[in-house]
């Protein structure tokens, strides 16, 4: 079942969005929604942490509002705000 919900997880954020037209082209974007996955969206069974925080166990740290940018994940296709 794990590896289940990972291939729709994939299928439905990422590859349901994006074309590729060549296996190192699909390889190199896979790479791209790992380092996403991993690294910047946060997971509701961790509590909102990412699951490279919740690995670290780094504290989460709130971000003012009024002083924020927008990240580009995916080559465009996910933005998520970080503090400037």
């Amino acid at each position: 079942p794990f590896v289940e919900r990972l291939i729709g997880t994939i299928r439905r954020e990422y590859l349901d969005h994006m074309l590729f037209w060549t296996a190192n082209d699909l390889q190199n974007k896979l790479a791209d929604f790992i380092k996403y996955y991993n690294a910047a969206r946060g997971h509701s069974a961790h509590i909102g942490k990412t699951p490279l925080q919740q690995a670290d166990c780094v504290a989460k740290n709130v971000m003012p509002i009024d002083n924020y940018r927008w990240e580009s994940h995916c080559r465009g296709l996910m933005q998520l705000p970080k503090a400037a």
